[in-house]
């Protein structure tokens, strides 16, 4: 075949499978919606009762039923949370407690709202693994992994200040988890916990929320104000991204990972001395005195995020700005786009797919964030394509 009969035949296989996606029946539908989920093909069983619960117009009760697959949970959620919790967002890191957090979290139908606010953990049961969970340690999560142990069954939920040693209202869900800190408070200025929080469960980056029209008084001295000699730089770039995330991070002024102790460190009594890296580079800036943060996206360009009005919109801690972020529109959207694009396989690419991610995210702010929902509520648009 000359180049162009292989792109007319090439086309003629694609329009083939679409109309053949289009129409697939209530069988193929059922199979795909569970190997979509739980990333495996049904049982013979399964599959005879997924396709009766789609003849009846129970799709939502098919997805149910291939979540329950082990398969979903120990594979299917495990990479879905694997990346938020590293900063090279790579999926092949072994299970820790945020992703263990995240598993429970959804197989429980918790509030997910609280991801990043709630004293919650979850753990291997007593017994199933040799080692038990630690705050200075991965270990009790590499066991549960290498013996395979059934994480459906085997999680059950924690205070997450009982392991990690610090108080009740210090934690901050899977921010203040072991895994994130090692990831993200070690070193540096903790400014990297707000940045991949923001990006893994806002869906922005610091480049979208760019903004220099607010005020600079909150930004910490280590920023200089005239970057190679040139103040432009500061008052055209840098002031864009810190005027808005300083303020915000300052919520984790008393966290530190110790890598000596291999665990998450927190002193209420000062700001942890890396809060004062640099501070020559603007001695006139902002010295840190305490956890306080206050949100200035609230107003102008980034309003879009749509934070709740109920909240005060400032506090002191990790706890209240994780309860700041929880609740706002964007966390919800994000949730919903992430498993979206997990189960269907792609990004939401017309205006159906656009309206189905609406009203998936309306439905799981309005009943309580269930983002068992969510998963199934996107298996069931996508179980024709």
């Amino acid at each position: 075949m000359n180049n162009k009969t292989w792109m007319q035949f090439f086309v003629a296989l694609i329009a083939i499978a679409t109309i053949a996606s289009a129409h697939a029946g209530p069988r193929e539908q059922a199979q795909r919606i569970h190997e979509r989920l739980a990333g495996v093909p049904p049982s013979s069983a399964d599959l005879t009762s997924m396709e009766a619960m789609i003849n009846a117009n129970n799709a939502t009760g098919a997805a149910n039923l291939a979540m329950d697959n082990v398969n979903f949970y120990n594979v299917t959620l495990k990479n879905f949370a694997a990346p938020w919790t590293n900063r090279d967002q790579s999926v092949f890191v072994p299970l820790n407690d945020y992703i263990a957090t995240v598993i429970g979290m959804v197989r429980d139908r918790a509030d997910f709202s609280t991801l990043l606010s709630a004293d919650r953990t979850y753990v291997g049961r007593n017994g199933v693994v040799p080692t038990g969970p630690s705050a200075a340690n991965n270990q009790h999560y590499i066991e549960l992994e290498a013996n395979n142990v059934n994480l459906r069954d085997e999680l059950e939920f924690r205070s997450q200040s009982s392991i990690m040693g610090i108080p009740s209202s210090a934690t901050a869900g899977v921010m203040t988890s072991r895994a994130a800190s090692e990831a993200f408070f070690i070193a540096g200025t903790n400014r990297a916990m707000f940045r991949f929080t923001l990006l893994n469960h806002m869906c922005n980056d610091m480049e979208q929320m760019h903004d220099t029209r607010l005020p600079p008084d909150r930004i910490r001295q280590d920023v200089s104000r005239s970057p190679g000699g040139d103040s432009r730089l500061f008052l055209n770039n840098c002031i864009g991204c810190h005027s808005g995330m300083d303020p915000l991070a300052g919520a984790f002024a008393y966290y530190n990972y110790d890598e000596t102790s291999g665990r998450l460190v927190y002193d209420a009594s000062a700001p942890h001395p890396k809060h004062f890296n640099n501070n020559l580079n603007f001695p006139q800036g902002y010295v840190t005195v305490d956890d306080s943060w206050e949100n200035r996206w609230r107003e102008g360009q980034n309003a879009y995020l749509g934070f709740d009005n109920a909240l005060p919109g400032s506090g002191n801690g990790a706890q209240s700005l994780g309860q700041e972020l929880g609740n706002s529109e964007a966390f919800a959207s994000c949730q919903v786009k992430k498993v979206f694009r997990t189960v269907c396989l792609r990004e939401a690419e017309d205006q159906t797919d656009r309206n189905a991610v609406a009203a998936i995210t309306a439905t799981f702010r309005s009943t309580g964030y269930d983002l068992k929902q969510v998963f199934a509520d996107s298996a069931v648009h996508c179980m024709g394509q």
